[in-house]
């Protein structure tokens, strides 16, 4: 039995087609390039408002000037935003609020890397990683959960990797954060369910970015043969915002070319 679905075009009253994301809100970290680059831009071209949080002042402004002249005066914000600080996150939050009326979505995508031998690799190195990726993500949630309730729920995004999935040498720290976010999500998408706040992990392989690009191509194998771009992350995270998505929470969503379920073998 086959069964066809009607894809429905929803228009506004100016009768321009209405986005994925139409009025909803999201705050960003990590925003001003890169994968939450792309997921700013994506997001605003689906119709949401989005405030970009970043410690790159620079490049954030700017990313925010474009997106308002590019979509209307109104599509983006730019605010500093250290994830390890909860009295930045809680000003980014009471910003959003402020000044765009609610918070639907809240995309924890800050993250940094470091590595080194086992016997090597420094405590402070180890903290750096639990501090940024994992506790940055804490804070956020925790700084945003009232102002989601408040909004009658939402979606909560939280950029994990395909190391929180495996493991890796040398990357001890980095490994041990995105573990520890992917648990993370699971306790706290437990909680928020009965609010209508769903949560959900990202876990992306190698994408392109100047960093990753500088390092030798086949460092990382991947089935599909390239690396990915941060506009194929930024459509799962428009998804994930959507109410398209609105029966996923909890859960992993993987993007990395076939990378974690590939085993390296020999013919």
């Amino acid at each position: 039995m086959f069964y066809f679905v009607r894809n429905e075009v929803t228009l506004s009253a100016m009768g321009r087609v209405e986005g994925r994301v139409q009025g909803k809100v999201a705050l960003i970290s990590g925003g001003a390039r890169n994968i939450g680059g792309a997921s700013a831009r994506m997001l605003v071209d689906e119709g949401a408002q989005v405030v970009i949080g970043d410690l790159l002042d620079e490049e954030g402004a700017a990313l925010a000037d474009e997106l308002c002249r590019e979509f209307g005066q109104g599509a983006a914000r730019y605010v500093h935003l250290d994830v390890t600080s909860d009295e930045d996150w809680r000003a980014a939050v009471e910003l959003t609020v402020r000044e765009l009326g609610r918070l639907d979505v809240l995309f924890n995508n800050a993250g940094i890397f470091n590595g080194g031998q086992l016997q090597r690799y420094k405590t402070e190195q180890w903290q750096q990683m639990l501090d940024v990726n994992l506790t940055g993500a804490f804070l956020g949630i925790r700084a945003a959960a009232d102002a989601m309730i408040a909004s009658g729920g939402g979606s909560i995004i939280n950029t994990s990797s395909i190391e929180g999935l495996r493991g890796t040498p040398w990357a001890h720290g980095y490994v041990a954060s995105k573990w520890g976010l992917r648990g993370l999500t699971k306790s706290v998408a437990l909680e928020l369910a009965p609010h209508g706040i769903r949560v959900n992990s990202l876990h992306p392989g190698r994408i392109s970015t100047p960093a990753t690009d500088a390092m030798p191509a086949d460092m990382i194998p991947i089935p599909l043969g390239r690396p990915g771009r941060p506009e194929e992350v930024a459509s799962f995270v428009v998804f994930l915002a959507s109410d398209e998505s609105s029966f996923a929470t909890g859960s992993e969503f993987t993007m990395d070319g076939g990378t974690v379920t590939a085993i390296p073998t020999k013919f």
